[in-house]
């Protein structure tokens, strides 16, 4: 409203001269720069990122007290536990910095898209080796090749279609964003500076409006929440992906989680039941041994 108000205020006194103009031009500069103000402290908070972000965690922070409250109930807690817990909550912290307040903020423009990661470093916590369910019968705990195998097709649809799809999209708000938040207090600092120096009312206003389309579909539009959402997405998978790991890079199959459950935990995570993952998995099979072949076919051929 305000760079409305002032682009309409500098293309009127562009169209004629007096005193009573100059004043209007001198109004137009001093509005024109305390709209720049806004729009470089707006753009550098990114309100709509900001929310998505704590949102996000007070999300993680009560899954996160769930399963503390879910592992007291079971009774007997370990000090493993105690140490898992501590680290997550570490690693919340570290992923999502109170902003504003804490003097700490994500970089809401970083050189490339990274994904979110709010989990401590990959490992087997003691947490998964000393509390895991004791489901254990002749598939040595629920684990066999084939599962085995079908998670490892799993891990690989989500590098080569989830991750890689979001990495691609988040680089894209990224850069529109980045562009937005430029764009829009140039123009009005141009705005601003040819108040001053300019009579020409008409491209003062053109100015004016431009950055104001700009500002509104940069924050009307949300660019930062819908990159954050990406990064979000993105860390999912990647969660995804190291739990997969280290469940199978573990050798003593005691040790795993029952192999069935945690089949169906992933299945539900992914939003599929059973039959679809493991559908989903012969698929992914078949058609990397299809193009393997394709492949080989075409290097005898030529």
């Amino acid at each position: 409203m305000l760079t409305l108000a002032v682009s309409t205020m500098a293309g009127v006194a562009g169209s004629y001269d007096g005193a009573p103009v100059l004043a209007l031009k001198l109004s137009s500069a001093l509005l024109f720069s305390a709209a720049t103000g806004m729009l470089l402290a707006t753009n550098k908070i990114q309100p709509s990122q900001l929310a998505e972000e704590q949102r996000n965690v007070a999300r993680l922070f009560k899954q996160l007290q769930t399963q503390i409250q879910t592992e007291i109930a079971i009774g007997n807690p370990s000090e493993g536990d105690v140490r898992d817990a501590i680290e997550k909550v570490l690693a919340l912290y570290k992923a999502y910095p109170l902003p504003l307040l804490g003097g700490a903020m994500l970089k809401k423009f970083p050189a490339k898209f990274e994904a979110a990661r709010w989990w401590p470093e990959s490992r087997l916590s003691s947490n998964d080796k000393d509390k895991i369910m004791e489901i254990k019968n002749n598939n040595n705990n629920g684990w066999n090749v084939e599962l085995e195998e079908e998670m490892r097709e799993v891990i690989e649809v989500l590098k080569r279609k989830d991750v890689e799809d979001y990495e691609r999209l988040g680089n894209i708000a990224l850069k529109i964003n980045k562009g937005f938040a430029v764009s829009a207090p140039l123009l009005t600092g141009i705005a601003a500076l040819g108040s001053v120096f300019s009579g020409d009312g008409l491209v003062l206003a053109l100015a004016g409006v431009l950055a104001m389309v700009v500002n509104a579909f940069e924050h009307g539009g949300q660019v930062g929440m819908v990159f954050e959402m990406y990064k979000t997405c993105g860390g999912f998978f990647q969660l995804l992906e190291e739990t997969i790991e280290a469940a199978i890079e573990e050798k003593d199959l005691d040790k795993r989680e029952n192999g069935e459950l945690f089949e169906m935990k992933m299945a539900l995570q992914l939003g599929r039941s059973v039959s679809q993952l493991r559908e989903l998995a012969t698929k992914s099979a078949s058609c990397r041994i299809e193009g393997r072949e394709i492949h080989e076919f075409a290097n005898k051929l030529f």
